[in-house]
């Protein structure tokens, strides 16, 4: 059935369609030969303009005006076509001498397999014995036609829509990395600022840290995707970069385990990490944070939590990160993720599950 779809949606639409006319054909023709001994000589000539008329409805009537929603119009010139054909051109498709449509011969076999060609006598007109077999027949042909072409603009609508929202969010999330990108830029540099200012023997080594992130976020955020792996060590050498910084970094705990075998969406999880280390230090320099990213189970547990001190919060740029990293979970993990977070006056915790993604790299 999977190998059938792919077939579908890799093939040209021409080709399909001129596949399914040749079965169709086939097994109409094999049902005649079976039944009758023989295949009526009007057979191709009648498939063939029955065929022409089923892509008159599917290339203008239905474009032009069902899809147009002009449906009382495309009622009447539907039917109008239909009575018109029936009036003037089927009386001039050549027929068997006898049709076992309109008598009853005992031995089907013995009907002969000719057809009266004398068509100077044939004229235009409504002939009942025409007109009853004809006219379910077109109608059938006509709705057949009709209801292909709307699945077929159905499906195209559905797989615009779908490519639409693509881009949507992947313009979104592009967005929002540019906006994280110069947000962890300047919270990293003000740990720097603040070492340099201090005069810090381990000014040198941040830089340094900083210049292992900045190239991971160069070089690896911008895919779609990246080791696990790849995202932890990102992680670890942030934590070691602000832990340079602090005067006592005894509180921060830090505990990582687990198969780190998986992809991950790049930058998912240092907003909130950030978070902690900016608020989680108070002015006499003692700092609380706990750090624990659990991987089982094709799940990841990542729990921080922080103290929140009571420096003045800057309501212009605080949350940009968070807000950013909510926005993306949203986007990229609708229905296989959960956050919870709890904040009181005196601590910040945060809980996230992600599904994960097998890293077969």
């Amino acid at each position: 059935m999977n190998r059938l779809i792919t077939f579908f949606k890799n093939t040209p639409a021409l080709i399909i369609h001129i596949l399914i006319w040749v079965v169709f054909s086939g097994i109409t023709a094999t049902h005649f030969f079976f039944r009758l001994g023989f295949v009526p000589n009007d057979f191709y000539m009648r498939t063939s303009i029955y065929i022409g008329i089923f892509y008159i409805n599917y290339s203008f009537f239905v474009p032009k005006l069902l899809l147009n929603k002009k449906i009382v119009s495309y009622i009447i010139l539907s039917i109008g076509f239909i009575l018109v054909f029936i009036y003037f051109i089927e009386p001039l498709i050549p027929h068997p001498k006898e049709s076992p449509f309109f008598h009853k011969i005992p031995d089907f076999r013995k009907i002969p397999n000719t057809i009266d060609i004398d068509l100077k006598k044939r004229k235009p007109g409504m002939d009942f014995k025409l007109f009853f077999p004809a006219f379910p027949l077109l109608l059938l042909f006509f709705a057949l036609s009709t209801s292909i072409r709307l699945v077929s603009e159905w499906y195209k609508m559905e797989k615009q829509k779908v490519l639409v929202e693509s881009q949507k969010i992947t313009s979104e999330l592009s967005f929002l990395k540019a906006q994280l990108n110069p947000h962890f830029l300047f919270n990293s540099l003000n740990s720097i600022y603040s070492l340099a200012n201090k005069k810090s023997d381990d000014t040198t080594v941040a830089i340094v840290t900083l210049s292992e992130l900045m190239r991971y976020m160069i070089y690896e955020a911008n895919k779609n995707t990246v080791s696990l792996q790849r995202e932890i060590t990102h992680i670890k050498n942030y934590i070691s970069l602000q832990l340079l910084r602090l005067k006592d970094s005894s509180g921060v705990r830090v505990n990582i385990h687990g198969d780190l075998n998986y992809k991950i969406e790049p930058l998912l999880l240092i907003s909130f990490i950030e978070n902690a280390f900016k608020y989680g230090t108070d002015f006499t320099g003692k700092t609380n944070i706990r750090i624990k990213i659990t991987v089982e189970n094709e799940k990841l547990n990542l729990y921080v939590f922080n103290t929140v001190s009571y420096q003045k919060k800057d309501d212009e740029n605080s949350g940009i990160g968070l807000e950013n990293i909510k926005n993306r979970l949203k986007l990229l993990y609708p229905d296989s993720h959960t956050l919870e977070i709890q904040r009181d006056k005196k601590s910040y915790e945060v809980n996230l599950i992600i599904k994960l993604k097998k890293d077969h790299v």
